[in-house]
């Protein structure tokens, strides 16, 4: 199970959130080898504490999340849980992570001097 945070629900159309912890939703991703299976949506809590959506996604099987932009204390409680993050990942639901089961996906990995999030610059 692959998640990705979403500005939308629009299925394998919808496009990542930049910022993890401001998704409204999360794409939960079945696939099996290379090829999607399915894909369900989960809303995010309007208000979260931090280590809440780590939980959250733990609980629902989640293996990988894939994302464009991540804080350091996400990333780690991910890894806490056995769960591999990716981050720089952006652009459409289906399209990231067909690229990223066939070892294809292409990562922006400067995304901690863009905006928001310069201060966590300092992880490079």
């Amino acid at each position: 199970m692959i998640a990705v945070p979403c500005k939308n629900s629009r299925g394998l159309n919808s496009e990542i959130e930049e910022h993890f912890g401001r998704a409204k939703f999360f794409a939960l991703v079945e696939v099996e080898g290379d090829k999607i299976k399915g894909v369900d949506f989960l809303e995010a809590p309007a208000e979260h504490s931090p280590g809440e959506l780590p939980e959250m996604l733990r609980k629902r099987g989640v293996e990988v999340v894939l994302a464009y932009g991540m804080g350091p204390r996400a990333i780690q409680l991910f890894k806490s849980y056995g769960i591999r993050v990716v981050t720089g990942a952006k652009g459409e639901v289906g399209e990231v992570v067909e690229k990223f089961v066939k070892g294809e996906l292409e990562i922006e990995k400067d995304w901690m001097l863009k905006g928001g999030f310069k201060r966590h610059e300092h992880w490079i």
